[in-house]
């Protein structure tokens, strides 16, 4: 990969912001992205790169760190993914994290071999050398191993920090060309020294300072805006949801009435929330929302698709036509706003895959409705003053600048609204029978004061009939599938260990109360191997 010679131009506001930064490479571990959140929770930003960044462009890029992910590879198999070797004369301070390690030892002269045991789980870390990296890390705490293989010969200059039971290397050091790697995921929560570990190598071997505050991003977003945006007027996908709410209020304070927000109704919303918004945006926040009724022509556009990934582009494209049309009637609009954040970007990317050999390493989980959906012919310029921040980050935003607790803690809601939630074919139907259950799983858990238990609840419809008995007569219904989970990001996400007697009410009152439903059933899967959404 070559870079192309051009002239630099001064960095933005934001850039600024970003300029103490941790760049992570991502090898295609299913952590990666937990790496970054954890690297911005001791206030510092960190972005996630592609594996094949070069040197070069991270020269450019003036990173204060590098972290190497783990992956799946095994580093002495012939299509693992390799990092530029020109990285380790950088004089950037680097961290390999698992196969991040294993890489920086083969690179640099030493051995890694397939283990006699692998090691998965927690483990009991033995530190050799206190210092440096593991400061403030205590003896024999447990940290979370998940690798087959090992280092067996460090390279010349490395010396050994730590080590476990089974794992002779477990924590590395070249503290001269500021090298270290750990064979364990720090930035697990199950690694309880995790966290220091971070602390040490981000603000003692990096040598970076706590700039990454709500306020500095909220300042910073502003001026951007106001700079990118100049007279011109933007247009807001307004959802009701904490990510757009709080865009919408963000862009009010930057730019006033140049801000136009279009709530567009297309039928897949949860039930009273249309009528709720409006309401809320006008008499309570006095910024005025354009209410566009869309419900007949999005059901029309999706009839007969059955794909996932067909049914949310599908629904991405008709938004985008819709807006246009709609700004058309409203005014000339250079500009189209979106919520879209970090994770939404993460899952829909497709960028890892190895240019020789087609290998995919980090895959793209699905399309979301506002980057995967988008068409090429958008006539639209895009403005995401959000894209960088993880849901929680969003959240302190929303609330720094004055949005209500209730939008601020309201569970996240998918772009395509009830349409990934019915499995299959969307009909009238069956939306109206997927309305009337969601609103009862809400209305049960807001009863129990257990709302924001939870990341998520909601329910959904399978396209499928099975046989029960009502009233002595043979009934062929609906199963509805009820989804509580736990998550800190939506990244990874646990199931809910709730009451029993809370199941109980809520599949009583769904079977009883919706007509259509027979049978309700618990999902009790984590992601990952699951995603949060079943679509």
């Amino acid at each position: 990969m070559t870079l192309k010679t051009e002239t630099v131009r001064p960095p933005t506001g934001m850039e600024r912001l970003n300029r103490q930064m941790i760049a992570i490479l991502d090898f295609g571990s299913q952590y990666s992205e937990l790496i970054a959140r954890r690297i911005r929770e001791t206030q510092v930003y960190s972005e996630v790169l592609s594996y094949r960044t070069t040197a070069e462009q991270l020269r450019q890029l003036s990173p204060k760190g590098i972290i190497l992910s783990g992956g799946p590879s095994s580093v002495y198999d012939a299509a693992a993914p390799h990092c530029d070797p020109e990285i380790w004369k950088l004089g950037i301070p680097v961290l390999g994290v698992c196969y991040g390690m294993q890489l920086m030892v083969q690179q640099l002269g030493g051995e890694v071999t397939r283990s006699d045991r692998g090691e998965y789980g927690k483990a009991s870390l033995c530190i050799d050398d206190p210092t440096d990296l593991l400061t403030n890390v205590e003896d024999g705490i447990t940290m979370w191993m998940s690798h087959g293989d090992s280092v067996v010969r460090l390279p010349d200059g490395f010396g050994l920090l730590a080590h476990t039971t089974n794992t002779a290397c477990a924590a590395i050091a070249h503290p001269q060309l500021k090298l270290y790697g750990v064979q364990f995921h720090p930035e697990v929560v199950h690694s309880l020294g995790g966290l220091a570990l971070i602390r040490n190598f981000v603000y003692h071997i990096c040598d970076c300072e706590p700039t990454w505050t709500t306020a500095a991003f909220v300042e910073e977003a502003i001026r951007e805006i106001r700079g990118k945006v100049g007279n011109k007027r933007v247009l807001l996908a307004l959802s009701g949801g904490v990510d757009s709410s709080t865009l919408a209020f963000l862009l009010h304070q930057a730019i006033g009435d140049q801000l136009t927000c279009m709530f567009i109704d297309q039928g897949f919303m949860r039930k009273l929330e249309p009528e709720r918004l409006v309401k809320l945006f006008h008499e309570q926040f006095h910024i005025p929302v354009q209410y566009v009724d869309a419900r007949e022509r999005f059901l029309t556009s999706i009839t007969g698709i059955t794909d996932p990934e067909a049914k949310r582009k599908c629904i991405g494209h008709e938004f985008i036509r819709v807006f246009e049309s709609e700004s058309r009637r409203l005014g000339p609009f250079d500009y189209l706003a979106q919520g879209t954040l970090y994770p939404d970007v993460i899952e829909s990317a497709d960028t890892n895959v190895d240019p020789q050999t087609g290998e995919r390493v980090a895959v793209k989980i699905k399309s979301h409705h506002n980057v995967g959906g988008l068409p090429k012919d958008l006539r639209f310029k895009l403005i995401e003053p959000l894209r960088k921040l993880f849901k929680d980050e969003v959240r302190r935003v929303g609330r720094s600048i004055g949005l209500p607790e209730e939008i601020v803690q309201r569970h996240p809601f998918p772009g395509p609204g009830l349409a990934i939630r019915i499995l299959g074919e969307v009909t009238a139907e069956r939306l109206e029978i997927l309305r009337d259950a969601d609103y009862i799983v809400r209305q049960e858990i807001n009863r129990q004061g257990i709302y924001h238990d939870f990341w998520q609840a909601f329910a959904v419809l399978l396209p499928v009939r099975s046989v029960g008995v009502m009233g002595d007569q043979r009934t062929y219904a609906y199963p509805i599938v009820l989804r509580l989970v736990s998550s800190e990001d939506g990244m990874t996400a646990d199931w809910s260990r709730v009451p029993y007697e809370l199941l109980e009410t809520i599949s009583n009152r769904i079977v009883n109360e919706v007509q259509g439903v027979n049978r309700v059933v618990y999902d009790i899967t984590s992601k990952p191997p699951g995603t949060i959404e079943w679509e």
